[in-house]
């Protein structure tokens, strides 16, 4: 949809020129013991999203010089907002619950979704292709994962040619022990 760019959008442009820009505030005390995947080296960034009904999440960067290119995670966690049994099983149940229309709402799937194990949850990942204003077009990995009825939602954003990696990356990340403690805490488990 062409016209003005939403709030979302602009924080989105903002945060993302930041991240560029080398100019990412350091990672929190909560995650002071960088968490390193191979050799990604991940670094906690302010949230560049407004807040909606799920709340303000967590936001990494992991920087060329580590991933190969400039690679971002958004996490965060949807208390009650998964089928309690089954989880994540498909492609449409994966594009309802993932966050990528904090992104942009112009997005389409690259490939069929496939499942994933993370620390003891399974889920769903699949990549996108989407279209972010005032930038070119971008890919991005939308990840779910289940724990009971709680869902633990991870997007991660990279350049199409270092996707795979980037999401291998960012799936060892979200197995680490400090993304870990995070979710028992913020699903209460």
């Amino acid at each position: 949809m062409i016209g003005r760019p939403s709030r979302a959008m602009l924080a989105l442009s903002i945060g993302l020129a930041m991240i560029v820009a080398g100019n990412a505030r350091s990672a929190s005390e909560f995650d002071r013991d960088v968490a390193f995947s191979g050799r990604a080296v991940w670094t906690e960034v302010q949230w560049p999203f407004r807040m909606d009904e799920w709340g303000i999440g967590r936001a990494f960067v992991c920087k060329a010089a580590d991933c190969g290119s400039d690679v971002a995670l958004y996490l965060r966690a949807k208390v009650g907002f998964c089928n309690c049994t089954s989880g994540v099983t498909d492609d449409d149940e994966l594009d309802r619950v993932g966050d990528l229309p904090l992104l942009s709402n112009a997005f389409v799937g690259l490939a069929e979704g496939r499942g994933v194990a993370v620390a003891g949850m399974s889920g769903r990942s699949r990549p996108y292709q989407v279209s972010l204003p005032l930038w070119h077009s971008q890919t991005a990995v939308a990840v779910v994962l289940h724990a009971k009825c709680d869902a633990v939602v991870a997007t991660i954003v990279a350049d199409r040619d270092r996707l795979a990696a980037a999401e291998q990356n960012g799936l060892a990340f979200l197995g680490g022990p400090s993304v870990r403690q995070w979710a028992k805490m913020a699903l209460g488990s």
